[in-house]
């Protein structure tokens, strides 16, 4: 397999976040990955102090120009994640737009991170851009439920609710959209999140089908960093090898997810001693550990077939 990710994320020196916890999966399985480091930052911003320096849209453009230069800007897949600045992801368009031109079948996997639990971490002014420009161009999303809301302008209180908005956001462009975790109830009790998922394909005979899963996790009682990212590369990963299997490619990630959270907070906690916190340095995604589980995960969370 040839297969080619340009991934432009935030890149840390120390850690996983971003670029540093997408790679490493994505090549662990056989994808070529280029990387463009939105930031280069000492370590993700959850630390007490953190130094770097970020890229612009300008310094973007140069390094796509290079690629475009050497005729090597032949891309199947698109990654991109966290980005603080509109013109940046504006030029992110722009260049998923070109590469699309060139390649028709190429996938641009976006997580549209905005926020969480009805508070924005980026200016507001991105919000725009991601309804009207990122969330049409891309083919699969992965938002969170307060991102879900955001971009749709519909509240979820129920599962039905949630499958409206994913409905209203195929209709917006993406073929695949992953609620990657939700307040609604679930019936295993407190300690689990739910996540929803639904993708919507043309069989030969043109008919119309869509596949909709939901998972119940367990949650953890921890604040992990890069989850996110190791999320929607893992999710571009999964259904590349399951393209019509939408709830066996769910099943993958998440259980890649939930092994590689395993792995880390045992070791965290280990490393912290008994009755003590775990640092963000402690808590860091146990990644290369974890590289059997990447690889060939035992599935350990089922989804439901909705």
């Amino acid at each position: 397999m040839d297969c080619r990710v340009l991934s432009i994320q935030s890149h840390v020196v120390r850690g996983y976040v971003g670029n540093k916890s997408a790679s490493f999966p994505l090549q662990v399985l056989g994808f070529e990955v280029d990387s463009v480091n939105s930031v280069q930052f000492s370590n993700h911003t959850g630390y007490a102090h953190w130094k770097g320096q970020v890229l612009t849209a300008d310094e973007l453009h140069v390094l796509y120009q290079g690629l475009k230069l050497n005729n090597v800007n032949q891309y199947d897949y698109v990654l991109t994640g966290y980005t603080r600045d509109t013109s940046f992801l504006e030029m992110v368009v722009d260049i998923v737009q070109e590469l699309k031109r060139q390649n028709p079948n190429l996938v641009y996997v976006c997580d549209p991170v905005l926020g969480d639990h009805g508070s924005m971490y980026v200016p507001e002014n991105l919000h725009p851009v991601y309804k009207e420009k990122v969330v049409p161009v891309a083919d699969i999303i992965t938002p969170n439920q307060f991102e879900a809301e955001l971009l749709t302008g519909k509240k979820i209180s129920i599962e039905k609710e949630a499958l409206e908005v994913m409905d209203l956001l195929h209709d917006m462009g993406p073929d695949t959209v992953v609620i990657t975790s939700s307040d609604l109830p679930s019936s295993f009790g407190e300690k689990y999140l739910i996540a929803l998922g639904s993708h919507k394909k043309i069989n030969a005979d043109g008919t119309k089908v869509t596949q909709r899963i939901r998972m119940d996790i367990p949650k953890v009682d921890a604040v992990f960093v890069g989850t996110g990212d190791l999320f929607a590369a893992m999710l571009l990963a999964w259904t590349h090898f399951h393209p019509n299997d939408l709830k066996m490619a769910c099943e993958k990630t998440v259980s890649v997810m939930y092994h590689v959270i395993k792995r880390t907070i045992s070791c965290a906690k280990d490393m912290a001693g008994a009755g003590k916190k775990p640092s963000a340095a402690q808590l860091e995604l146990r990644m290369v550990q974890s590289k059997k589980d990447i690889e060939n995960p035992e599935i350990v969370i089922q989804a439901t077939v909705l």
